[in-house]
């Protein structure tokens, strides 16, 4: 599959991976903490616009169509929000390798929004039903052992991963992809 391909997809194909990261405690400890949050790429939405848009099909139907426009602007609105305090993902991409605000600003169907994330990421869309489980390393002492798994878009977040190994040397990293049986 091109790049072009992957970048034009619409619905992607999911691929499960785990991914162990394994190093000192304490520095296993710190990503841990630094990898947590909502799992979500926070896309800056034109409220406006999107107020609008909802607007124009039912504009006929007079006052009751602008109200109900603003109160679904309103309700996405509350949504984003609350999505976005939310630290319910354990390992979440956009805490590790942020997306600019300038990437951000342009919305998430920006070709050139998705072309940053396939350079940066390796994937296209945010990490999917993503579980962490700790273990003790058996291999060292002093040591802690993270799994998680994870499916994403199209690909594993290979590029997503050599950063974070940059960003974190004295951790090891192993990915593995997760077959039906697994």
């Amino acid at each position: 599959m091109s790049e072009a391909e992957i970048l034009a997809l619409a619905t992607p194909d999911w691929i499960a991976s785990r991914l162990t990261i394994s190093g000192p405690g304490e520095d296993v400890a710190r990503f841990r903490a630094a990898a947590r949050g909502p799992g979500l790429i926070p896309w800056v939405v034109d409220w406006d616009y999107e107020e609008t848009r909802l607007l124009a099909p039912m504009v006929q139907e007079g006052p009751a169509a602008r109200t109900l426009a603003r109160l679904l602007r309103q309700a996405g609105e509350a949504r984003a929000l609350r999505a976005r305090a939310q630290s319910g993902c354990p390992f979440d991409l956009h805490r590790l390798v942020p997306v600019p605000e300038r990437i951000l600003q342009l919305g998430e169907d920006a070709p050139t929004a998705r072309r940053w994330l396939w350079e940066q990421w390796g994937t296209t869309w945010p990490l999917r039903q993503v579980t962490l489980t700790e273990r003790p390393d058996r291999r060292r002492r002093h040591s802690a052992r993270l799994e998680i798994a994870f499916v994403s878009a199209d690909w594993t977040p290979w590029r997503a991963l050599q950063r974070i190994r940059a960003d974190w040397p004295a951790l090891e990293l192993a990915i593995q992809p997760v077959s039906d049986g697994d």
